[in-house]
């Protein structure tokens, strides 16, 4: 007979704060609530993180790690395999961040957490994710550059930027375009990759306009 799945003392903290985080925000929830749910007492909450702020930034680091990890290893073999096509580069951004909202048990409170982040004010996760996740945006628009090579840096990053975007909103799945019955959950989520990566190479297609005019740069949470 198969052994229960065995959750640590820090697994059970960082699924409550998660979950906690996504049905009321930073802000509003407390570490109370957080061992309450997760059933630990507050030391181990200091044990663990340190902090609130700790807290938060580890709840992201668990998944944007592995979202991280399947991004570059796609973007990799994309440029090995794909040499200066635009479209495997676009796939290798959005198709592990889908995947990660299609994944229920691990994914589903975490994209509402996204939401949160995009929602709430708060710098100190923003410099968090900046300093640890910027990187990827940066290796991405440099992939992109070499696929269409005549969009100026402001240009590129803008686009990128609304790339980001869309692939949040595509995530929390909240267009108007719904799952119809009978198609799996799968089936549609790479149906809107799909979409959303033909959409996206149009966008980064488009005629560059003249007189860029402000310096760029790259800051996202996405």
């Amino acid at each position: 007979m198969a052994k229960p799945a065995h959750f640590s003392t820090k697994d059970r903290i960082l699924g409550a704060a998660e979950e906690l985080f996504a049905q009321h925000g930073f802000a509003g929830t407390s570490l109370r609530q957080v061992t309450s749910q997760a059933d630990v007492n507050i030391a181990a909450v200091n044990y663990h993180f340190g902090s609130k702020e700790n807290l938060v930034n580890e709840v992201f680091r668990r998944r944007m790690d592995e979202m991280t990890g399947a991004r570059l290893a796609q973007l990799e073999r994309a440029r090995n395999e794909h040499p200066g096509q635009l479209r495997p580069v676009l796939a290798a951004f959005v198709e592990p961040a889908l995947a990660l909202a299609q994944d229920r048990q691990s994914g589903g409170a975490f994209v509402r957490v996204i939401a949160r982040a995009y929602a709430e004010k708060n710098d100190n996760l923003r410099k968090f994710l900046s300093d640890h996740y910027g990187h990827v945006l940066r290796e991405f628009g440099k992939a992109i550059a070499t696929c269409v090579p005549g969009l100026s840096k402001e240009e590129l990053y803008w686009r990128l930027d609304f790339l980001a975007g869309s692939l949040t909103y595509a995530m929390a799945d909240f267009g108007l375009i719904k799952r119809p019955a009978g198609v799996t959950e799968t089936a549609h989520r790479a149906h809107a990759a799909h979409e959303l990566i033909h959409f996206a190479e149009a966008g980064f297609r488009a005629a560059a306009r003249s007189g860029s005019a402000l310096p760029a740069s790259i800051d996202s949470t996405q």
